[in-house]
């Protein structure tokens, strides 16, 4: 280990990670090469592939700091917005089962095709690898105001196509503008508590306001991406003398061809995924439009938190251009902070947490003492496998569970739904609750699903 490892955790979330092996992943990263401060890693961490998912870490790049493909994951870019609506829980009510019905009806999810944007060919696939949501928006999906609320304006810069193979945009091609599968999905959530009242307002969130929280990423096209990098990384790190104790730490210094290569078609597919869920949002307003009378969805805030990044961090009391590994972590940038859209600027950017089915979802905001580079939980974290969450439930039993409590649910299969059972999570409450206490974020608002669109 060049560094420490450092977990963000209270006694139960780190008994809970003693379970599986994401600590000794933790380890494993503070090995690569150029890796300055710590290998951090996030409350809700958990294991993953290479990476914890959850886990931060950031290279020196002057240094000779390696990029590792799986240390932003195969979903490049997946992340959270959340929109905000003049609606209360209570005015919702009545059309809350046909609008249900309706985005049942209009967002394309599970495996395989289907998109709410029918691409006129790669030419088309190819712009919005260049400029994500900036491009969806230029194409009449959405406003420039929504630009404003996106990291990085909605593009990130650097993309570079030829990086992208045939296959991966071959699997892009008919996606854009869809949830997909896994833990990914469209929940109309209700503010249920508010702790700060005064960030509260300025993000539009107050007491029984209706929300939308939206999770996917970049389809079977980040996957393919993260495949074909991967594999061309393991051979090459035998020419740059690079010794690590796992392979899916696959890497390259982020000066060299493969290092270079990955990091624009990682911009592309993250471009896509910023597409993607801009996409998804335009179907979501037409369909309130259509059931509750209002089209007016302000989007609070889009981040990603499958991403490495170019940033520049104090380091030993010296700026150092920095390669930001997030996996399964969200950036949490304080308030002052440049990259900040203008109006958020004097009070932080929204930091999303999503829970699962049934349960809460946190917004927080950045924090002048945030660490870890500015870093936070993305989520609740996995404590059950997929097969295992499987096992413990059905289907029917979870459904009716579901909507006892209030939480009406829309499913792309029987399968999907127990998979993602709110069980097989970690304690979102708790995973907040120590965000705060560690500095990384504080929380401001707390979120109730009453609709679950699941991919």
């Amino acid at each position: 280990m060049r560094v420490p490892g450092v977990v963000f955790a209270s006694e139960a979330l780190l008994a809970v990670a003693h379970d599986d092996r994401s600590l000794e992943q933790v380890a494993n990263v503070a090995t690569l090469p150029g890796i300055v401060e710590a290998s951090y890693a996030m409350p809700d961490v958990h294991w993953g592939y290479g990476f914890p998912i959850g886990g931060v870490a950031a290279t020196d790049i002057d240094a000779g700091g390696v990029v590792s493909p799986g240390g932003v994951g195969f979903d490049i870019s997946c992340g959270v917005r959340l929109l905000v609506s003049p609606l209360t829980v209570g005015e919702l009510a009545p059309n809350m089962s046909q609008l249900m019905d309706e985005l049942s009806r209009r967002i394309p999810r599970g495996l395989g095709q289907g998109a709410v944007w029918h691409l006129a060919g790669v030419r088309e696939l190819d712009r919005i690898l260049e400029r994500g949501a900036e491009y969806a928006v230029a194409s009449g999906h959405g406003s420039p105001a929504d630009l404003e609320r996106c990291e990085d304006h909605g593009t990130l810069e650097g993309a570079v196509i030829a990086g992208v193979s045939e296959r991966a945009l071959e699997r892009g091609l008919q996606q854009v503008g869809s949830l997909g599968s896994g833990n990914h999905f469209l929940e109309v959530q209700v503010v249920d508590d508010v702790f700060d009242a005064r960030t509260g307002a300025a993000f539009g969130l107050e007491q029984d306001r209706v929300v939308v929280m939206i999770h996917c990423g970049s389809r079977g096209l980040g996957h393919q991406i993260c495949s074909d990098h991967v594999k061309a990384m393991r051979p090459a790190m035998d020419r740059y003398g690079i010794e690590i104790p796992d392979p899916q730490l696959a890497c390259a210094p982020v000066h060299s061809p493969e290092g270079e290569a990955y990091l624009g078609a990682m911009a592309a597919a993250a471009n896509y995924g910023r597409a993607n869920r801009q996409l998804l949002t335009e179907a979501c307003r037409q369909v309130f439009g259509l059931v509750a009378g209002t089209e007016q969805l302000e989007l609070l805030y889009d981040v990603s938190h499958n991403l490495a990044k170019i940033e520049t961090h104090e380091i030993d009391g010296v700026p150092r251009r920095l390669c930001v590994h997030r996996k399964g972590a969200t950036r949490a940038l304080p308030p002052g902070h440049e990259a900040l859209p203008a109006d958020l600027r004097q009070i932080g950017q929204p930091v999303l947490i999503p829970g699962s089915m049934g349960t809460a979802s946190y917004v927080l905001v950045g924090s002048e003492t945030g660490g870890a580079f500015h870093s936070a939980a993305h989520g609740a974290g996995r404590v059950m496998s997929r097969h295992a969450a499987a096992r413990q439930t059905r289907a029917d039993r979870l459904r009716h569970d579901l909507e006892a409590s209030g939480v009406a649910v829309r499913a792309a299969s029987r399968r999907g739904l127990v998979e993602e059972a709110p069980m097989a999570y970690k304690d979102v409450d708790e995973v907040a609750r120590v965000c705060e206490e560690a500095g990384l974020a504080r929380r401001v608002a707390r979120l109730r699903p009453i609709g679950v669109v699941k991919g």
